[in-house]
């Protein structure tokens, strides 16, 4: 993650509290490439061209990281879970020319990823979120606090309603998108982030 996105993550949160049924008013930095110039490096990389690879991990790295890293709360573990799913993208081949949504495609394989090696090390102890490179932005000491305090906030929520924050709030999906990645209803995605949202206003209302 970007350190101007992390700048933004502690407002980020509170815009979620404050706006629970609608998606962050301005696309953060670390978001994935419009679907169209998604769709064009599938196709290079279905017919072949290897080089495009390197460009798509640039464009989608550290937005899959987030991703994997909200769910399993460890960076080492969320690293290993981008290396997989490039790993995965290069097997796929001419397969990729077949991907409809490039975006919702890379988002699956990330959670499907992440759940299979949180569950893998689900008895190794990790570092806690608010530890995270991915809210612990290195930035000056007013905004390292809002950071942290970020963290705090997020770490308190379950980890299917912060996959859900995570996929609506900074990687924009719509409701339907989110439930197609996670493999829930529309609904249930809905009900989620509502309830996150909820607990988030709770925990942040009672801070001093």
């Amino acid at each position: 993650m970007t350190q101007a996105a992390g700048r933004r993550v502690y407002s980020d949160v509170e815009a979620v509290s404050e706006s629970p049924c609608q998606p962050s008013p301005a696309p953060s930095p670390t978001r994935l490439r419009p679907p169209e110039s998604l769709r064009e490096l599938f196709d290079q990389l279905a017919a072949g061209r290897v080089e495009a690879l390197a460009t798509l991990f640039d464009a989608t790295a550290a937005e899959l990281y987030g991703l994997a890293l909200w769910r399993t709360g460890s960076a080492e573990d969320a690293a290993d879970v981008v290396q997989d799913v490039f790993v995965r993208v290069a097997e796929q081949g001419e397969r990729l020319a077949r991907v409809r949504h490039p975006k919702a495609w890379l988002l699956t394989v990330t959670h499907r990823a992440a759940l299979d090696v949180h569950r893998r090390r689900s008895r190794r102890r990790t570092a806690p979120l608010d530890e995270s490179p991915l809210l612990a932005a290195a930035v000056d000491g007013d905004r390292a606090a809002d950071a942290a305090r970020a963290s705090r906030l997020l770490a308190a929520l379950p980890a299917a309603q912060r996959d859900v924050i995570f996929l609506h709030h900074f990687a924009d999906c719509s409701f339907a998108e989110v439930g197609a990645i996670l493999g829930v209803p529309r609904f249930t995605a809905a009900s989620r982030y509502r309830s996150g949202v909820a607990k988030l206003r709770t925990i942040m209302g009672g801070e001093p």
